[in-house]
C-alpha cells in the first residue's frame, strides 16, 4: 500500500501572522526547520492579495537610508518576535534603542514622561507629581488613590474600559495626558472605548483588589507591554533589526521559500468552498474539511511543486489559516459562518499616516530628549487641536539611521475617532504636520524632504468585550474542522502578539487535520 500523502494547507494573508503560520505549519521551530514535503510535513501555500509579504510592515529608501514606514520596532520582553529571530539565524542582527525616555506634550509644552510607569498608568505617586504633566490640584487628585483605602469587589465582574478604570481612580486628567496616548495609541484607538481585558488585562485584576491601583500594578508587569523605562531590568523594552524591522517578514519569507513552502502574490481569494465534512474520530464535535480556494488576481507565485492558483484552476486542500484583515475573512467566512463572519465585520479599524521629514540639523533649536513625544488628543499646538498624535527621532533612536547634516524625523497622524489626515493631499498633510512640529520644536525654514504613507484602515479597535467575540469567533470557526483564523484583529496588533496568533492558528489546523491526511 503506498502511503498517504502529506496534507496541503493554505494560509491566506502573507502579514507577520500569515507567514509565523506558515513557518509553524512545516516545523520551522524546531533545529533546523523541515524540508517541505517530507514525511508527514505538509504543502503550504501562502496566498497574497498584494504585491508583496509583510502586510503592515513596510520599508524604503529615504534620505540616503532605509527607514521603518510602519512599526520601527518590537516588543522585546514578549518572547514571540526574538525567538522567530533566533531561529531564523538572525540574532545577530538583533539592535537596540540607542537612547530611552520620551516625553509628552502637555500644558503647553514637551514634559519627560515620569518614572515608574506600567504602559502609561502611574504606579507611584512622586514622580506623577513632579513631570509637571498635571496641574498641582490634579496631582492632589490622583493621589487619592493612594491615600483614601479602596475596598476589594465583592464578586468579579465583567470587561471594563481602561479609561473607566484609571479615571475613576486616579482623575481624567492622567487618563488624557497618559493613559490614552499611550496605551490608546499602540491601538490608535480611544481608552475610553477599548477593552481592559483585551489591551491590558492586570488591570481589571488589580482594580478588584483592595488598595491602591497604583501600588498594585506596581507589582505586576503587563504581559507583551512593558513599562516607559528600562531601568528596572536588563532586559531592552525593544528590539529591532540592523536596516529595518520590516526586513523581519521578508527574511522570513524567504526561508520559508527555501524550505519549498509556495508563496502566492497579488493572488487574492475571492472565496472558500467546503468539500467535504467528516467525523474525526476525536473529540466530540470534532471535524475535519476539505476546502477549494477560488483565487483571482495573477497568481505571481514562486517556482512550486505542483501547479499554483491562477485564477482559472482553484486550489483544493486539506486545511486553512485565515490570517487576513477582518473584513476580507469576514466575506470569506459569510457563507458558511454568517454569525461569526458579522462579528468580524463589526470590528472598527482606525485609519493613520506617517510623514518622514528630513530636516536640517542646525534648524531645530530644541533639544531632542530622548526617542520622541507623543501628543494627546485633546492637545492644542498653536491654539489649534492637534493634528499629530506622536513623534520619533529616527536618527536618535537608532543611531545606524544619523547623518551630521540632517535629523530624520517621523511624525504620525490619525487615531480612531479623528480622520482629519484623509481630507489632505500629500502635501497639505506634510505643510500642516510640519507646521505644528515646528511649533513644539522650534525648528526655522523648511524640511530638506519628505514622505508620506498613508495605512487606511490598518489599526482594529479592541472594544469592550472583545474577547468574547474573538472567542465565539474562534469556536465557530474550529467547528468547521480543518480551519483557524489569526491576525492583529483577534488578540494582540503587535509583531509579537501577531506571531503567537498565526503559531497558534497553524497548530489549531495541524491537530485538525493530522498527519498523512492529503488526498
Amino acid at each position: 500500500m503506498s502511503p498517504t500523502p502529506p496534507p496541503t494547507i493554505a494560509v491566506v494573508g502573507a502579514g507577520m501572522a500569515g507567514l509565523s503560520a506558515a513557518w509553524e505549519l512545516i516545523g520551522g521551530s524546531e533545529q533546523g526547520g523541515s524540508d517541505q514535503g517530507g514525511a508527514g510535513t505538509p504543502v503550504v501555500h501562502v496566498l497574497e492579495a498584494g504585491d508583496r509579504v509583510g502586510g503592515k510592515l513596510r520599508s524604503g529608501e529615504f534620505a540616503g537610508r532605509t527607514v521603518d514606514l510602519s512599526a520601527d520596532a518590537f516588543v522585546a520582553r514578549r518572547p514571540e518576535a526574538t525567538d522567530l529571530c533566533q531561529q531564523l539565524g538572525l540574532a545577530d542582527q538583533l539592535v537596540v534603542p540607542g537612547t530611552s525616555g520620551a516625553s509628552i506634550w502637555a500644558r503647553g509644552r514637551l514634559r519627560a514622561m515620569p518614572d515608574a510607569l506600567n504602559v502609561g498608568i502611574p504606579t507611584r505617586w512622586w514622580p506623577l507629581f513632579r513631570s509637571g504633566i498635571l496641574t498641582p490640584a490634579e496631582a492632589l487628585a490622583a493621589a487619592r488613590d493612594v491615600v483614601v483605602p479602596h475596598l476589594a469587589q465583592g464578586m468579579l465582574i465583567g470587561d471594563r474600559s481602561v479609561g473607566e478604570i484609571v479615571g475613576e481612580r486616579m482623575g481624567r486628567p492622567v487618563v488624557e495626558r497618559l493613559v490614552d496616548p499611550l496605551i490608546g495609541g499602540i491601538n490608535a484607538g480611544n481608552v475610553d472605548e477599548l477593552s481592559a481585558a483585551a489591551a491590558m488585562p492586570v488591570l481589571i485584576a488589580a482594580s478588584l483588589q483592595s488598595g491602591s491601583l497604583m501600588h498594585r500594578l506596581g507589582t505586576v508587569r503587563a504581559t507583551g507591554t512593558p513599562p516607559a523605562s528600562a531601568a528596572d531590568g536588563e532586559t531592552p523594552v525593544f528590539r529591532s533589526l540592523q536596516g529595518s524591522t520590516a526586513s523581519l517578514p521578508d527574511q522570513l519569507a524567504e526561508q520559508l521559500a527555501r524550505r519549498g513552502v509556495i508563496i502566492h502574490t497579488r493572488s487574492p481569494v475571492e472565496a472558500i468552498e467546503a468539500i467535504e465534512a467528516i467525523e474525526s474520530g476525536g473529540p466530540a464535535g470534532a471535524g475535519r474539511g476539505r476546502w477549494r480556494l477560488v483565487v483571482g488576481g495573477t497568481g505571481a507565485g514562486q517556482a512550486t511543486s505542483g501547479a499554483p492558483p491562477d485564477g482559472n484552476r482553484p486550489l483544493e486542500v486539506d486545511g486553512l489559516v485565515l490570517a487576513a484583515p477582518a473584513p476580507e475573512t469576514a466575506v470569506l467566512l459569510v457563507p458558511h459562518l454568517p454569525v461569526a463572519a458579522g462579528l468580524l465585520a463589526a470590528i472598527e479599524y482606525a485609519s493613520v499616516a506617517v510623514v518622514t521629514l528630513s530636516v536640517p540639523a542646525g534648524a531645530i533649536r530644541s533639544p531632542l530628549r530622548g526617542t520622541g513625544f507623543l501628543v494627546p488628543r485633546t492637545s492644542t499646538i498653536d491654539g489649534r487641536q492637534a493634528l499629530i498624535t506622536g513623534c520619533t527621532y529616527l536618527g536618535r533612536k537608532w543611531p545606524h539611521l544619523a547623518r551630521p547634516g540632517d535629523e530624520l524625523i517621523r511624525v504620525s497622524a490619525g487615531r480612531f475617532g479623528d480622520d482629519r489626515h484623509r481630507d489632505l493631499d500629500d502635501d497639505q498633510l506634510t505643510a500642516s504636520v510640519f507646521g505644528e512640529l515646528a511649533a513644539v520644536l522650534d525648528i526655522s525654514g523648511s524640511p530638506l524632504d519628505s514622505l508620506v504613507t498613508r495605512w487606511r484602515s490598518s489599526f482594529p479597535q479592541y472594544q469592550v468585550g472583545h474577547l468574547i467575540r474573538v472567542a465565539q469567533i474562534e469556536k465557530a470557526v474550529s467547528d468547521l474542522g480543518g480551519m483557524a483564523v489569526a491576525g492583529a484583529a483577534l488578540r494582540g496588533v503587535g509583531i509579537p502578539a501577531c506571531i503567537a496568533s498565526g503559531r497558534q492558528a497553524a497548530q489549531r489546523v495541524l491537530a485538525s487535520v493530522g498527519p498523512g491526511s492529503g488526498r
